[in-house]
């Protein structure tokens, strides 16, 4: 009989994580799964799950919870031989991946979704030891995403972290970047990096609408400067996709990303605080295969 595991993560979706394992476990048992079922109870057990299921040939892993949670479970596949398939149940408040595979953001439909046929092998990304699966960003706007509260991301959604990035990025001087990817070099003052996999980066889904799930690309923009001035341009070029074209933007695709500054920066990875510079980044051609809608 095949494997399944579900893992959960019970304070996701205001704490309805639990009332949705047992259908999945339904849908997966139809389908002639041996599952288990294991809920996170601190940081890192997704992650340690995920590895237990790669171990022991698990031929299917369910995430239930937000991108955090999808985060941690994807980095238990960390240079193992086998990888289970993925399957997404998002309740997280942004849940970026899901948006970009076309996964329902409802989670009973989602959890009905579970049944498709169809895989989708998307790429991840690797910063320094760890991978990713959505979006790094370096500077202010990352720092500021520490501060947004669980009450405010509940009320407010992605633009809970607009409202604080650009809040953040109009009071914080630019700081010096120095960028090398695939043996080119930017340099220069910025705000902002970030460095994106999917179309949908904090819940905006045309902030890089050209990036596509399996294109082995690393799509980044630089922001040069940001202030009152062009606050409102940068905002309208994001909503509408047309972030790269805006005059205070670079944009470039790479495979590999080299980021460094002569200050101390933070990062933040698919929602989460990340590693200080300098980081190293880099993609992983469609590295794991998901579970996505039957295409209508």
């Amino acid at each position: 009989m095949r494997q399944a595991m579900i893992i959960s993560n019970p304070s996701s979706g205001k704490e309805e994580a639990q009332q949705y394992v047992s259908q999945v476990q339904e849908i997966l048992e139809s389908q002639q799964y041996e599952v288990v079922v294991n809920e996170t109870a601190g940081e890192g057990d997704a992650t340690n799950y995920c590895l237990s299921a790669c171990k022991d040939g698990c031929d299917l892993v369910i995430s239930i919870g937000g991108d955090g949670t999808l985060h941690e479970t994807i980095n238990g596949m960390m240079d193992q031989e086998h990888r289970p398939r993925l399957g997404v149940v998002p309740l997280g408040t942004v849940n970026d991946f899901a948006r970009a595979l076309n996964i329902s953001l409802d989670p009973e439909e989602a959890i009905r979704q579970l049944r498709s046929e169809q895989i989708h092998k998307v790429d991840l990304g690797k910063i320094n030891d760890r991978l990713f699966a959505n979006v790094v960003a370096a500077g202010s706007l990352a720092e500021a995403l520490f501060s947004v509260s669980s009450e405010e991301k509940s009320k407010l959604g992605s633009f809970a972290y607009l409202k604080e990035g650009l809040k953040d990025l109009m009071n914080t001087p630019a700081k010096p970047l120095t960028i090398e990817y695939d043996g080119q070099f930017w340099e220069g003052e910025s705000p902002l990096f970030l460095a994106a996999l999917t179309n949908s980066v904090g819940g905006f889904e045309k902030l890089s609408p050209e990036a596509a799930m399996d294109d082995g690309l690393i799509h980044c923009f630089v922001i040069r400067s940001m202030n009152v001035f062009n606050t409102v341009t940068l905002g309208t070029s994001l909503l509408f996709g047309n972030l790269k074209n805006h005059k205070d933007v670079d944009y470039f695709t790479a495979k590999e990303v080299h980021v460094r500054s002569t200050e101390a920066i933070r990062t933040n990875v698919d929602g989460e605080e990340g590693p200080s510079l300098p980081i190293q980044i880099s993609v992983l051609p469609r590295h794991i295969e998901v579970i996505v809608p039957e295409e209508v």
